[in-house]
């Protein structure tokens, strides 16, 4: 039995069947190519496969492709621009948020989502909206300087001279 799912992905119409079990995270890597959602553990421990379903963080490992028929669905390679990068992308890039890349992804996901709804958060705030995400290279300081980084400069349009990013918990 294959189900029929259309779904908008990064701004796109998409139309795919698939085995009713098969997961989200499967419909994007493996039949839409879009390989920037990673897959670290399928048990939704990890959050290298978070992305957004009607505007909200998943976790696509957690989440069935046929679920999503009718949403739409924003992946790591719908955040950046003609004109560029996104605030977090390019903060987590200056900030040295990301070493070997893998959590990188799902970490944008999971900070894009936070700053959708909070436009100044606090340390613990972005500490929390991540803690279902796992890094095991940065320690995550980095990271938390990255996404207050990136809250400035999607609240202002300016980036934060270096250094006055740097905040308390």
């Amino acid at each position: 039995m294959v189900a029929h799912v259309s779904l908008t992905v990064n701004g796109k119409p998409r139309e795919v069947d698939v085995e009713p079990r098969r997961l989200l995270v499967q419909l994007l890597r493996e039949d839409l190519d879009l390989t920037g959602t990673h897959v670290g553990c399928d048990t939704s421990q990890c959050g290298a496969c978070t992305v957004h379903v009607d505007g909200k963080a998943v976790k696509s490992c957690t989440m069935l492709a046929v679920q999503a028929d009718g949403t739409t669905v924003t992946t790591i390679e719908g955040m950046a621009t003609a004109e560029g990068l996104h605030p977090l992308q390019a903060a987590f890039w200056e900030h040295h948020g990301l070493q070997c890349g893998f959590c990188t992804p799902g970490m944008i996901m999971a900070a894009a989502d936070l700053l959708a709804r909070t436009t100044e958060p606090t340390d613990a705030e972005i500490r929390h909206a991540i803690e279902g995400n796992f890094c095991r290279c940065t320690g995550y300081q980095n990271i938390v300087t990255a996404i207050r980084a990136a809250a400035v400069v999607m609240r202002t349009g300016v980036a934060a001279p270096s250094g006055a990013v740097q905040g308390g918990m």
